[in-house]
């Protein structure tokens, strides 16, 4: 499993995008894909929804559990990733391509997010 190094990292294991014009993508790690198991069932924040760096934001329900999906950045939700809402099972093949579950207009990032080589460290993948 490689975690991609150009993105950083929070320890509730969403993975968060560079900006580009102020917006980053979100998602969650291969290595939270793989303890979830097969996910059947993803609500996300929806279009306009302000989200708060480690708080819920939405859920990812698998055949295994539930797990709820925090967000790593303080912001404005401008997309969610309707692809995975239809075919949720994106997150587990795709985590980092077409997995990602939104985009959110970033007004604060903690200081805390990891980088890729802290994560594998803190993730043991």
């Amino acid at each position: 499993m490689s975690n991609p190094q150009q993105l950083r990292y929070s320890k509730e294991h969403e993975w968060l995008s560079p900006a580009e014009d102020g917006v980053s993508t979100v998602g969650i790690t291969e290595h939270a894909a793989n303890a979830l198991g097969d996910v059947v069932y993803v609500q996300l924040p929806e279009v306009g929804d302000t989200v708060t760096a480690g708080e819920t934001c939405g859920e990812l329900e698998s055949t295994k559990s539930v797990s709820d999906l925090y967000s790593p950045v303080s912001g404005e939700v401008v997309e969610a990733n309707q692809d995975v809402v239809d075919d949720p099972s994106l997150v587990n093949s795709a985590p980092f391509e077409g997995g990602w579950l939104f985009k959110v207009r970033v007004t604060e990032e903690p200081k805390d997010l990891l980088s890729s080589d802290e994560y594998t460290e803190f993730s043991g993948s």
